[in-house]
């Protein structure tokens, strides 16, 4: 038999094969939660745009080259795009029997950092130094594998049809093992992670059915911890002042309280529409210290106004909500937590960056996930896209 215009039907056959394949009910590109991975694209895209507009012209931080950051940003969503498709094409659930040595290695890596492998960076000794201008914050990393480890916990017997909510002896077990970091975290000190951290581990007990006692034990030994931390001294003087100008913004104005005023001042002067990319005063002017990490949203706000800050909540929002039908429709107790731990991880920090530019939060030195600038931080929210995408993918079809 001829197909029209003298082909054979054997030369059409491999390509609508191909095409069939990739659209099928059950293919993984027709599985993939496709929002949430859009959604993380433009927020890297919108950073990109941010970070050269906050770098360009810092001549002191990009070696004389304007394109310096621009490039670097853009390698590091590269690397993290590909450790998200490594992390779906793995599975989370094969990843389930590595994490005891996942565990184990970011035990290492972060007590490393408090040997003299370690650097300090913007007052924080949270840094490994690796070498041609690259540094690795294996912080950003333990808040994977605390929620891997405390999902492989709390999830085995209950997936395993012999309990129907995580008993005592195992939810102690699974709080320990993650103390043990968020304590090695907190000698750098990296107050900071800590927060999220532990906004993680609350998020994981509660999707994972744990009794309430536990919840209100945790929030009472927060708050306990907060107390004896304070009292005993074990918080560097930077740190007490960062939470002294967020009490008081007119405390040292020209001191601590410099880098949140000069932000708001930014946001402000940018107004609904704002000055344009590349147009913003306080931009230029380098008003405004670690702009193109911490205080990346001050450059949107000023540069891209209401409508741009807007939409990069929205776009967070995106991801969080896709990430909200993931863990409720997955049938496995421990894809849920993983989702859990992954959206409290992304709604506070996302809320404590966002929130310490316009002076709402204290001041902790908290990246904008996908937006600023970092390789850590960049892989580490993209490891967790895949770890979402993954749950997703390998959840059942349903008729």
């Amino acid at each position: 038999m001829t197909a029209p215009h003298g082909f054979s039907v054997s030369r059409y056959a491999p390509e609508r094969g191909t095409i069939a394949k990739l659209t099928a009910r059950d293919s993984m590109v027709r599985r993939l939660d496709w929002p949430i991975l859009l959604s993380s694209l433009a927020l890297s895209f919108i950073g990109s745009l941010l970070v050269w507009s906050a770098t360009r012209g810092r001549t002191e931080l990009n070696q004389g080259d304007p394109y310096y950051f621009l490039f670097r940003h853009a390698l590091n969503t590269g690397i993290g795009l590909a450790l998200m498709i490594g992390t779906v094409w793995l599975g989370h659930r094969t990843l389930r029997g590595a994490v005891p040595i996942l565990y184990g290695i970011s035990i290492l890596l972060i007590l490393a950092v408090l040997t003299p492998l370690g650097a300090t960076i913007n007052g924080a000794h949270a840094w490994i130094v690796i070498g041609g201008g690259f540094s690795l914050q294996p912080s950003e990393f333990v808040k994977i594998t605390i929620i891997l480890i405390m999902a492989m916990l709390l999830a085995a017997k209950v997936d395993a049809g012999d309990q129907v909510h995580p008993d005592h002896r195992t939810v102690a077990k699974a709080l320990a093992l993650a103390a043990l970091p968020m304590a090695i975290v907190m000698l750098m000190p990296d107050l900071g992670s800590v927060m999220v951290m532990a906004v993680i581990v609350l998020g994981v007990l509660l999707a994972s059915g744990s009794s309430n006692r536990w919840i209100l034990g945790l929030i009472g030994a927060g708050v306990a911890g907060a107390v004896a931390v304070t009292a005993l001294g074990l918080l560097d003087e930077y740190q007490i002042n960062r939470f002294a100008a967020f009490a008081n913004p007119e405390l040292d104005p020209a001191g601590v309280g410099y880098n949140t005023n000069q932000a708001r001042i930014a946001i402000g002067s940018g107004g609904l529409y704002g000055a344009g990319l590349f147009n913003g005063h306080q931009t230029s002017g380098q008003f405004v210290p670690e702009q193109q990490t911490d205080f990346i949203f001050s450059v949107a706000g000023e540069e891209l106004g209401f409508l741009g800050g807007g939409l990069i909540i929205l776009l967070i929002g995106v991801i969080l909500w896709r990430a909200c039908r993931i863990a409720r429709e997955t049938t496995e107790l421990y894809g849920t937590v993983v989702a859990a731990g992954i959206i409290a991880w992304f709604a506070f920090q996302s809320f404590e960056n966002i929130g310490m530019a316009l002076g709402i939060m204290p001041v902790a030195g908290l990246p904008l996930p996908f937006v600023s600038y970092g390789g850590s931080s960049m892989f580490a929210v993209w490891v967790a896209i895949g770890l979402l995408q993954s749950i997703r993918v390998q959840r059942p079809i349903t008729a």
